[in-house]
């Protein structure tokens, strides 16, 4: 049973001073939404998870960017320059990209110059600001300014997903006047160039942002962006309190399918149902976004030193039935490789199909030769994934194991992985740039956690030489075949258990267009319009 609705906070206090015809037609121009996870910070410093970044993006801008097919688009730069050698990487910056307003401008604002890059940059590595996007810049041995318009980035070495990472919003500019003057208050007052400007956040209750007037990208019959006059965010914690707001037509968005309402919306078949085809839209596509099964496989201390055990526990799981059942067809069974559809190259890797008996001969034969009666596993996970993990639980125990679920805190579950301490444990990896490498760095063996990704220990020299190889390879055919390979290494020492490839899903209001969906699922604004209808 749904719980009653949290009323949500009107915003017609934006528009003091306008006349009662233009009051309601800007206050029909408000973009709403619900962020039910906690914004913690606006500085792009920070911007590391989907409640950072997205009102991050609709305040500032980077070097380059991202379009809704992943290719790369300039942005406050407006073409680059890459040495034949692929170390040096020259930018062209825009002119007339200004700032927001702030007093701590000397006129109010000014145009974003190369030595403001330098200034940014430097903050992502400063311990001090101790900003988790540091690594960003761990390929880069060097960056200055040229003059005002040309900034040049230094490599140590080719690395062929260097542009994607500077589309990360940790690579937004700042600027010094303003980050000097507000000191850690930056976070909760920032000013950047994006398409829309900061004017209040009361924590736990809302977030507005203004349109931004000054904005320098315009549409391509040459209007200014963005069109909305406003964004307005709200933070109902409860899903069912946010699913309310959305079918009330009290936000105009929702993201993503919480098992509380996932039948409600949607057909076993992914489909809108019949009563609400009428009143929302569903956009839904590839999600670069791995669900998986880590199994800790360090060879000091791993219960599951046996490959063909890996394999079998692989075999035991019927994942389309999981997608259908617990996803209502949202997200695609995987039975290729760790990479994500939207990544997998035209020849995909094939991975492993249900094979319960198979499975189940594998691990008695296992058993008999450890001398051992059972294997007992400890699956940890928390609680938004418990119903997977109990599907995950019953089909290992049809086919010989046992298994425990541990449901933990989020935060203790995040440390206990990255320290080792869990032997089986339920991720999810999403891609931080549009790159397979992304992928495959969580089985390279000097990102060891805690200091790097790869939670499982995994450890192969050949995948280690072929991973090395594609940072530097320049041609994107070469790099796929390195990526199959590496791929093809995952799925015969099985260090992780695939089970769905994500699906972006987003519900929208009727009277909303130019939203657009994107396989990072990223949240871009500037080209919404809220049409009459």
């Amino acid at each position: 049973m749904l719980k009653p609705l949290i009323p949500i906070v009107i915003f017609l206090s934006l528009f003091w001073g306008c006349t009662p015809s233009t009051e309601k037609q800007q206050e029909n121009n408000v973009f709403r939404y619900n962020e039910h996870r906690n914004i913690s910070s606006l500085d792009p410093a920070f911007a590391r998870n989907p409640q950072n970044i997205w009102p991050v993006n609709q305040l500032f801008n980077g070097l380059v960017q991202l379009d809704d097919s992943l290719k790369i688009q300039g942005d406050i730069a407006h073409k680059w320059t890459i040495s034949e050698g692929g170390i040096h990487y020259d930018f062209y910056l825009k002119k007339g990209v200004y700032f927001h307003p702030s007093p701590f401008f000397k006129d109010s604002t000014r145009t974003v110059v190369a030595d403001d890059f330098v200034y940014s940059f430097n903050r992502l590595k400063d311990p001090k600001v101790a900003s988790p996007g540091g690594w960003v810049l761990q390929q880069v041995s060097n960056y200055k300014a040229l003059n005002d318009s040309v900034f040049r980035i230094e490599l140590k070495q080719p690395f062929s997903s260097f542009l994607g990472v500077l589309s990360m919003k940790y690579c937004a500019v700042v600027p010094h006047e303003v980050v000097n003057g507000l000191g850690t208050d930056f976070s909760k007052k920032p000013i950047g160039t994006g398409p829309f400007l900061f004017k209040n956040w009361k924590e736990n209750l809302k977030l507005v942002l203004r349109k931004n007037n000054r904005y320098f990208e315009k549409d391509t019959l040459g209007k200014p962006l963005p069109y909305l006059e406003a964004v307005a965010i709200t933070f109902l914690e409860d899903k069912q309190s946010e699913f309310m707001a959305f079918v009330q037509g009290n936000i105009d968005f929702l993201n993503s399918l919480d098992p509380s309402y996932k039948d409600e919306l949607l057909t076993t078949k992914g489909k809108l149902q019949p009563r609400y085809e009428n009143q929302f839209r569903l956009l839904s596509g590839p999600y670069l976004n791995t669900e998986y099964m880590g199994l800790f496989v360090d060879e000091n201390e791993s219960k599951f030193e046996s490959k063909k055990l890996r394999q079998a526990i692989n075999m035991a799981i019927d994942r389309k039935q999981m997608v259908k059942y617990l996803r209502n067809n949202i997200g695609y069974a995987a039975h290729n490789g760790f990479v994500p559809k939207g990544l997998q190259g035209s020849f995909p890797v094939k991975g492993y199909e249900y094979r319960p008996l198979e499975a189940k001969k594998w691990i008695a034969d296992y058993l008999k030769k450890s001398n051992k009666e059972t294997v007992s596993i400890q699956l940890a996970t928390d609680a938004n994934y418990l119903d997977l993990c109990k599907f995950i639980q019953q089909s290992l125990q049809k086919v010989g194991l046992e298994v425990a679920i541990d449901v933990m805190p989020v935060a203790s579950m995040r440390q206990a992985k990255s320290s080792g301490k869990l032997e089986m444990f339920r991720a999810s990896w999403i891609a931080d740039y549009p790159d397979a490498e992304n992928y495959f760095s969580l089985f390279y063996s000097k990102n060891f956690s805690p200091s790097g990704p790869n939670y499982t220990h995994f450890k192969n020299a050949t995948f280690d030489q072929l991973y090395q190889q594609a940072l530097k390879e320049k041609s994107v055919e070469k790099r796929q075949v390195l990526y199959n390979k590496m791929d093809e290494i995952i799925v015969e020492e099985a260090p992780v258990i695939p089970l769905y490839y994500d699906k972006v899903v987003r519900f929208t209001q009727k009277n909303v267009t130019g939203l657009g969906n994107n396989p990072i699922n990223i949240l871009h604004l500037k080209r919404v319009k809220k049409i009459s209808l």
